[in-house]
């Protein structure tokens, strides 16, 4: 857990979830490079079916993923200390998100700690990123993505970019997380900005 000393300030926490939809790099990586970065504290939880598709595309343990955060939590705690809006954080990022998380969050159903956190998180208005994994959309997936963003969350479907020219799959990762690290002003240097169109 990162640690305040009295000449430095708190740490900025923030809760990421892996949840059971493809594209658990996202999560892995993402908590990676929170772990490079000063001053962030991470809090983990991982549901059931992230595990399993941690082994099939990562071919990686649980353990293995926890070590990654600051503070782990089960999903199943839902006495937890992030399940209180009282606890100090700058917001929330599910990554990926399934279909079911989503639904639990659009609809407020609070039914693990996943869904709770993500809860708090929109009703003391802090900043919270569904990475969305599914193609295509059926109507109840638009309308819960709907219904989230009408309540003030973020859906980021990780959708690959390529005006700047990646040369690998982990390239690719790396900035749509950079887009994600933007959107709570926390700096990297993980893609090349926007520079406008070269002219021919």
């Amino acid at each position: 857990m990162v640690s305040a000393s009295p000449s430095q300030p708190p740490p900025r926490r923030l809760i990421v979830a892996i949840t059971g939809a493809t594209g658990v790099v996202y999560g892995v990586r993402l908590l990676q490079l929170l772990r490079e970065l000063p001053g962030i504290e991470s809090h983990l939880m991982i549901s059931d079916a992230g595990v399993l598709n941690l082994h099939q595309e990562l071919e990686m343990r649980r353990k293995q993923v926890e070590a990654l955060a600051d503070v782990v939590h089960s999903v199943r705690d839902v006495g937890a200390s992030i399940a209180s809006g009282s606890f100090q954080s700058d917001g929330m990022i599910v990554a990926p998100c399934s279909m079911k998380t989503l639904a639990s969050v659009a609809h407020g159903l609070s039914d693990n700690l996943i869904a709770r956190a993500a809860d708090v998180v929109l009703k003391e208005r802090r900043r919270l990123v569904l990475m969305v994994r599914e193609t295509p959309f059926n109507l109840a997936h638009l309308r819960n993505m709907t219904s989230v963003t009408e309540m003030g969350g973020i859906i980021f479907p990780p959708l690959p970019g390529f005006y700047h020219r990646p040369q690998s799959i982990a390239e690719m990762v790396d900035h749509t997380l950079g887009r994600v690290l933007d959107l709570f002003a926390i700096e990297h240097t993980l893609t090349p900005r926007w520079s406008g169109l070269k002219a021919e």
